[in-house]
């Protein structure tokens, strides 16, 4: 699972980490210290022009895409709030999914994500406590994710840019190094050398794919206790990161 992110850096950076080529300027993300479904997000992907289908008019953009991904054939768009994640086991089958694994997919640029832990209960209330979990190095997390368009039937005119919601989803896995601690569940990142065969949109091998998929980016994760004012969407900024208050070690072990 992961239902909340951080993501803070600007379309330089990130343009210059993952070899951008074009992004739109007026395409403004203010920095995101919690991220939730149905917020517009930073994703990396590689698209030809419109009308251009040859692999060299293939270009790497930095876009604005709404986190949880809606079926081209959902009825509403509502559909994505249930489809924030795809689970890296079933991703390549389930009709929600099967076919932007196929051909579209994406990178979503993280500086680290929020797990819960339970702990105890408040007001006779499950108590579940917030962790923030990210690279020890400081690097930027990329997030394998996929990507799909949906078609709004209330707008006639199919050209016209309110008639199309580009939507996406993050791709989990089993958790791993100090995120297991606190959630079985994680989403899973890629090491910058698998970048390129990821964001390929003519490579369509899905075996291949699933087994870049099993080989998610090495290197060490940090965790930490945070403030349950994570929990509200509405609260933002930096002191959601930094450690709690009199918290003592790390997450227990999951169970």
């Amino acid at each position: 699972m992961c239902g909340r992110f951080v993501s803070t850096r600007g379309p330089e950076e990130l343009a210059r980490h993952f070899g951008v080529t074009r992004w739109n300027p007026e395409e403004v993300l203010e920095p995101s210290w919690n991220v939730a479904p149905t917020d517009p997000v930073w994703a990396v992907l590689e698209r030809a022009p419109r009308g251009e289908r040859t692999a060299a008019g293939v270009r790497r953009e930095l876009r604005v895409l709404r986190w949880g991904l809606v079926p081209s054939w959902a009825e509403d768009v509502r559909a994505g709030a249930r489809m924030i994640n795809a689970r890296v086991e079933t991703v390549h089958e389930k009709p929600a999914f099967r076919g932007a694994f196929a051909a579209r997919r994406c990178l979503l640029p993280a500086d680290g994500f929020y797990e819960w832990q339970r702990s105890g209960t408040e007001e006779g209330r499950p108590r579940k406590q917030p962790y923030f979990i990210h690279p020890e190095d400081g690097g930027v997390m990329a997030l394998a994710g996929l990507y799909e368009y949906w078609r709004d039937a209330a707008v006639r005119d199919g050209d016209d840019p309110a008639a199309w919601l580009t939507t996406c989803t993050v791709i989990t896995t089993d958790a791993t190094d100090a995120a297991g601690r606190v959630h079985p569940r994680m989403p899973l990142a890629l090491a910058p050398e698998h970048y390129d065969a990821w964001l390929d949109p003519g490579h369509r091998d899905t075996g291949d794919l699933r087994e870049l998929l099993a080989l998610p980016a090495a290197g060490r994760l940090d965790v930490r206790r945070v403030s349950p004012a994570v929990n509200h969407v509405r609260n933002n900024g930096p002191s959601l990161v930094a450690e709690e208050a009199g918290a003592q070690g790390t997450a227990e072990t999951n169970p």
